[in-house]
């Protein structure tokens, strides 16, 4: 599922990918999508992005002079899993394109599409940011910070710290991958109570006595969990180069692969408690044998069943029945009824 990073990402691609583009005629919207239509016409417009935690900002802006006079619109879209924009030909548009914008230029005309495979994503007119969501953890460092400290007292921070991390409310842009690697990097026990992880980070003081380069310094080799949340986003940023306007977006499986390639080394993959809680929400992550025993709930781990290997309980009394040919039970091992 795309997080801050990837929406951060997509915004920078909407923006490079539009500059210079004049768009025009009426939003296009597939029949199969679900989403509202986009009541928006122009002549002559321009497209800009912004993201914010997991949510982006897709602002339409008629030029001087379109036809008809009219103000702008902005649309808010969430990407759900497997939502991304792309640029594409206005004759060989990509499939699953539920919302189309298309260019005013002939040679070629050109096309920018929402892509949604799974049609989990979703838009939304008006332009607002969802009221529930906290302030980004890549963009808003600050007022991220504050809002978490300042709320410990939500009953959201009795849970464990890898359920509370998903919450967007207080980690607006953190999901699976970032709270796995944050984890895994301070060695913090992932069924920890959320308040007790947080609330030593309230006594943290740094000397007084240190300069402000110390300070910086200090923090960079010693992040607490809160600038773990800015800083391994802006990582991601950071290492995922950007995509050329013609070859669209990259799906986030394959950049995730390239960046634990390239910088993490597969770290993420030595977290086997984390990988039991997703196993649990129906998501995959690897697990190795790294990370210490001790930190896991219960002081093991012991994988479930994977889908579609579930064992049939056998009925006291009767003797296990033994494969026959092409895997059917043996008509010898039925007893005598």
């Amino acid at each position: 599922m795309p997080e801050g990073p990837e929406l951060h990402l997509a915004s920078r691609f909407v923006n490079l990918a539009c500059r210079g583009l004049v768009f025009c005629g009426a939003v296009e919207k597939s029949p199969v999508s679900r989403n509202p239509e986009v009541p928006f016409e122009s002549s002559a417009y321009c497209i800009s992005a912004t993201a914010r935690g997991k949510e982006l900002r897709l602002t339409l802006s008629p030029l001087p002079g379109a036809q008809p006079a009219r103000e702008p619109l902005a649309l808010v879209f969430r990407f759900g899993m497997t939502g991304s924009f792309q640029l594409a030909p206005a004759e060989a548009l990509p499939p699953h394109a539920h919302l189309r914008f298309y260019t005013a230029s002939h040679a070629p005309r050109l096309a920018l599409c929402f892509v949604d495979i799974r049609r989990f994503g979703r838009w939304d007119l008006g332009g607002e940011w969802q009221p529930d969501r906290g302030p980004c953890v890549l963009l808003e460092y600050e007022q991220f910070r504050e809002n978490v400290l300042r709320n410990l007292a939500d009953k959201a921070f009795n849970r464990p710290i890898c359920e509370a991390l998903l919450d967007q409310r207080f980690f607006n842009g953190i999901g699976n991958y970032l709270r796995a690697e944050i984890l895994f990097r301070l060695r913090i026990p992932p069924f920890e109570k959320a308040r007790t992880v947080l609330e030593d980070l309230l006594h943290h003081r740094l000397s007084p006595e240190l300069t402000l380069s110390q300070k910086i310094r200090a923090k960079l080799q010693n992040p607490d969990l809160l600038e773990l949340c800015h800083l391994v986003p802006k990582e991601v940023v950071q290492l995922v180069s950007s995509p050329s306007t013609s070859a669209g977006w990259v799906p986030a499986s394959h950049r995730r692969q390239r960046l634990w390639a390239r910088s993490w080394g597969g770290r993420l993959r030595c977290l086997p408690s984390l990988a039991a809680v997703l196993q649990c929400a129906g998501d995959e992550l690897l697990a190795g044998p790294e990370w210490p025993h001790h930190l896991v709930s219960g002081g093991s781990w012991t994988p479930g069943p994977k889908r579609g290997q579930i064992q049939k309980k056998e009925i006291p009394g009767n003797p296990p029945r033994t494969p026959g040919r092409n895997g059917a039970p043996s008509t010898s091992d039925q007893g005598p009824f």
